[in-house]
């Protein structure tokens, strides 16, 4: 497996799953949706504007790793959108792989929040952005992370991601 698993993250609306496409698509991985998985209870609560805690994220955070850990196993990689806004669910992640890469997608809030208007068809309102902001803990430098900021258009993040990678 010449790339391991690889988890984009980042607070709602910054890209994760339009650059995590990208990037399993040029590395040849499989991508998954972490919103995919979540829990309907939390899907409601998200979409009633009422934002996640620790407890909400626990099963959902390990039915990812998980999926991280299956990946490893069968040397097929796996790119994760997944917000992993604070560091212990990075560690919760990295349960599942100890190797695990992270593309740290940050920004604006303003931009961020401007994108997140223009996006139609998600249960993740704009109000919860406060306090996905207020939650997040960008990665250490200890992390394997590449910070990329989403100012960047598209094609230069995945330009910037796989010369990281390399």
């Amino acid at each position: 497996m010449k790339n391991g698993n690889i988890v984009v993250m980042g607070v709602a609306g910054c890209g994760k799953s339009s650059v995590g496409r990208m990037l399993a698509e040029a590395i040849g991985a499989s991508f998954i949706e972490g919103d995919s998985f979540h829990p309907p209870e939390n899907i409601a609560r998200m979409r009633d504007g009422i934002p996640l805690n620790d407890d909400d994220r626990a099963g959902w955070l390990a039915n990812l790793a998980g999926k991280l850990r299956q990946g490893r196993e069968s040397g097929e990689p796996i790119v994760l959108a997944c917000s992993a806004l604070k560091r212990r669910y990075r560690d919760v992640l990295r349960g599942g792989d100890p190797g695990l890469r992270f593309v740290h997608l940050f920004g604006d809030q303003a931009l961020i929040a401007e994108r997140m208007r223009e996006r139609s068809g998600h249960f993740m309102p704009e109000s919860l952005l406060d306090s996905q902001f207020r939650d997040l803990e960008a990665p250490g430098a200890d992390e394997a992370a590449i910070p990329c900021d989403v100012a960047l258009p598209p094609d230069a993040l995945l330009r910037r991601i796989l010369a990281e990678l390399d």
